[in-house]
């Protein structure tokens, strides 16, 4: 592992101090220095599994990370001790500061390689954020009309995933978008532009190209409001009517984020998840997908309530043979990250009670 620590950590100060491009990898090492081989992983068990993109960013800025008994102990390792078996990762194209590109990526992936740990990459085609609000184009492809996007996506898809299966890197699950709800690269890519064709294409180049790289992974296409299923059967109808292929349906579930006027939060966490629930078992049965839920998260100032909402989660999905698994959205995130951030579950380092359903 010597040579590993060394080079995550090489490859973490390259990446801090210098915006790089996605598929930049001029400083990492020839794969065959790190090796190739690939754990024996489970694919038929149920995903438990987290979101921590931020890890190498918390990390230079000095934070660490606590195990239960206060070892210090690396972020990634510390989800597996909690009982997680799966990562998810996100994927900017050109970000200004480096984090999320395609080099700090497999810098993470290759720590959950490691460990034996199954691997999502989430595709967010933007520079930055992209979510219901935010569907921007990289600034390169800013004036890109669709023919141009199609090509775009399907370079930078293969580029991303051919670097990291260089290095052995084991992908089971690609998102095509992130929250995509109204389509992506607004205006050209939205769901709307030619009644959905733009953005079937977009996905369809993505879901090609992952598949050109990692012929087994599943391609998802995720959305936010997992409690809603009219959003889901206006999406997924659009895509479906212009010939879109994906995998797998992928939910978000922040079932504390709205009330029932969708102005506050409401520590009534039940609703909104039987709703999801439900939800789950319409789109499978009208579309014939598994579905995974990519995202949840509760506030983290309210440990007994989010592991409350988390055990009954766990135990409602596990049930659904198509119910593939269950990723947290960031618990490695202390209370305000990122200018408010308050849906993670740590506290002073260490993982509050809301992960104990993740032990189980």
């Amino acid at each position: 592992m010597g040579f590993l620590n060394n080079f995550i950590g090489a490859c973490i100060a390259a990446v801090s101090f210098a915006a790089c491009c996605s598929c930049d990898n001029s400083n990492l090492p020839h794969a065959d220095a790190v090796g190739s081989e690939v754990p024996v992983v489970d694919r038929t068990a149920f995903a438990k599994g987290a979101d921590i993109s931020w890890i190498t960013e918390m990390e230079s800025k000095g934070m660490k990370f606590y195990n239960e008994s206060g070892a210090e102990t690396e972020c990634t390792a510390l989800m597996k001790e909690i009982g997680m078996n799966a990562v998810r990762y996100r994927v900017w194209v050109n970000p200004e500061d480096g984090w999320n590109s395609a080099t700090d990526v497999l810098v993470k992936a290759l720590r959950a390689q490691k460990l034996g740990m199954r691997i999502m990459i989430d595709f967010h085609y933007s520079d930055t954020w992209a979510d219901p609000g935010h569907q921007s184009p990289p600034s390169a492809w800013a004036s890109y009309g669709i023919d141009e996007l199609k090509e775009a996506v399907s370079l930078h898809t293969k580029e991303v995933l051919s670097l990291l299966k260089k290095y052995g890197i084991d992908v089971e699950w690609v998102q095509i978008g992130n929250e995509t709800r109204t389509g992506m690269m607004w205006p050209v890519g939205s769901y709307q532009e030619n009644g959905g064709k733009n953005y079937a294409v977009l996905t369809n180049a993505g879901y090609d190209a992952v598949k050109a790289v990692y012929p087994e992974a599943k391609v998802i296409v995720h959305l936010d409001g997992g409690h809603d299923n009219g959003l889901y059967d206006r999406l997924f109808s659009v895509l479906e009517a212009n010939g879109g292929k994906y995998d797998m349906i992928g939910m978000s579930l922040y079932p504390c984020w709205w009330n029932n006027d969708r102005n506050a939060f409401d520590t009534d966490w039940k609703p909104n998840t039987d709703a999801c629930i439900a939800n789950i078992r319409k789109v499978h049965d009208t579309y014939g997908k598994e579905v995974m839920i990519c995202e949840t998260g509760m506030p983290v100032n309210d440990p007994d309530n989010a592991k409350e909402m988390l055990s009954y989660l766990l135990e409602q999905t596990q049930a659904l043979e198509y119910c593939r698994g269950v990723f947290y959205w960031e618990p490695e995130a202390p209370d305000g990250y990122n200018d408010g951030y308050g849906l993670g579950a740590f506290a002073d380092g260490k993982p509050t009670k809301a992960l104990d359903p993740f032990r189980n």
